[in-house]
């Protein structure tokens, strides 16, 4: 089978979009898939080097002879001019998220065909974004009667990362109506086998970390996220034991460093937080292997992939209740769970420093065991493949 994504663009400091693109396009070709990507960004890229499948990288939209930002929308006549004259060349494609052009165009280049197509939700239909966000949710609620609602509505099926994705989808926009469902998970490749040289590295551009009870924050600076709350309640605990250290690693949005860091630097915690930015390959997997816990208190989160990686790497995870995987994880007996505020999040540091490290050690093995028999790439993309092949199969019989 020859698939083809369709995304804006495949800068992996968007988020966990790009990533999940790219994990599957590492693995679906050990299993029998040929992959392709077909996005914005310019042929030039520096994200596009080395890439794991074949890209074709159409720049952004030019208004006369200036190339204009495909922000936030992605709108390119060029794509549905080479979608309609390519994508007969392919046995499926997916669209890779919602309210993007990649979508509509899609619609509107091969929507008279027989190709069929797939749309990735990649968690952006959570209805906790309608109530953050009300003049946004207006917006979209308008967006999606016009055009993304005919998008879903013809698409062959709509992939979800998981069950509750799938029903808190049916929630967030009206009409609602698609011809299937389905849930197959967020592929996460797990780390390499050099993890002293990645800790290493990790340890010489933080030299002070060394020796550290490091508590770990990977993700984007966001405020769905809880970066605040956990801040607070990391002052809650911090001073039980003169080596805990918070790490706070990712792209920072919305403007919301400075507060953060006031924050930081008002509650006395300027000498036990570090801020490190992004942090991507050697660098991130040295983080990981260097953390001894790993936080993520979210207010919503369909399918983190940083989690998943922490888990790979035998890295215990504290997550909240709003984490939409969160009982699966809470199964593999490698995470604890609580409220996404202030007393739940401190809930879950204090649970953590009481456990003994006997404890500690076997929730690590379990974290571990957990990626591999649930969370991991190959689990995911394996059911990724049955959705595809069910397709062929009905195709088949018809």
């Amino acid at each position: 089978m020859k698939l083809l994504r369709c995304i804006r663009s495949l800068d992996p400091a968007l988020g966990g979009v790009q990533e999940g693109v790219r994990q599957s396009c590492l693995g679906l070709p050990e299993m029998g898939l040929s992959v392709e990507v077909v996005c914005l960004d310019k042929p030039d890229a520096l994200w596009l080097r080395d890439y794991p499948a074949r890209i074709h990288a159409l720049g952004p939209p030019k208004l006369g002879s200036r190339a204009v930002s495909v922000e936030p929308w992605g709108y390119s006549r060029r794509f549905v001019r080479w979608m309609q004259a390519h994508a007969k060349e392919y046995d499926a494609v997916t669209v890779e998220g919602v309210w993007q052009f990649a979508g509509w165009g899609t619609w509107l280049a091969i929507r008279q065909s027989k190709i069929p197509y797939f749309v990735v939700t990649h968690s952006q239909l959570d209805p906790w974004y309608n109530s953050e966000y009300p003049t946004k949710h207006i917006k979209k609620q308008l967006y999606w009667l016009l055009v993304q609602h005919r998008v879903m509505r013809d698409a062959y099926a709509i992939i979800y990362y998981n069950e509750q994705e799938r029903i808190l989808a049916r929630k967030s926009f009206w009409p609602y109506r698609v011809n299937d469902e389905t849930f197959v998970g967020l592929p996460v490749g797990g780390p390499t086998k050099d993890s002293q040289r990645q800790l290493g590295l990790f340890f010489e551009t933080f030299p002070e970390l060394q020796d550290r009870r490091l508590v770990l924050f990977l993700g984007r600076i966001d405020r769905k996220k809880g970066c605040d709350i956990l801040i607070d309640a990391f002052a809650r605990v911090a001073r039980t034991d003169k080596a805990l250290h918070l790490v706070l690693a990712g792209p920072y949005q919305m403007g919301w460093q400075q507060e953060l860091r006031e924050k930081v630097v008002d509650l006395g915690l300027d000498t036990k937080v570090t801020w490190t930015g992004m942090l991507l390959g050697d660098a991130k997997w040295g983080a990981l292997h260097a953390a001894e816990v790993f936080v993520l208190p979210s207010h919503t989160e369909g399918y983190p992939a940083a989690m998943v990686e922490a888990m790979a790497c035998g890295v215990p995870v504290l997550i909240s209740d709003k984490v939409n995987i969160w009982s699966e994880v809470e199964a593999t007996g490698g995470a604890l769970v609580a409220r996404d505020d202030l007393d739940g999040t401190t809930e879950l540091l204090h649970r953590w420093l009481q456990l003994t490290p006997e404890e500690r050690r076997n929730m690590a093995l379990k974290a571990r065991e957990g990626y591999t028999t649930q969370f991991s790439r190959a689990a995911t993309l394996k059911r990724l493949v049955s959705v595809l092949q069910s397709f062929e199969d009905r195709e088949s019989r018809s």
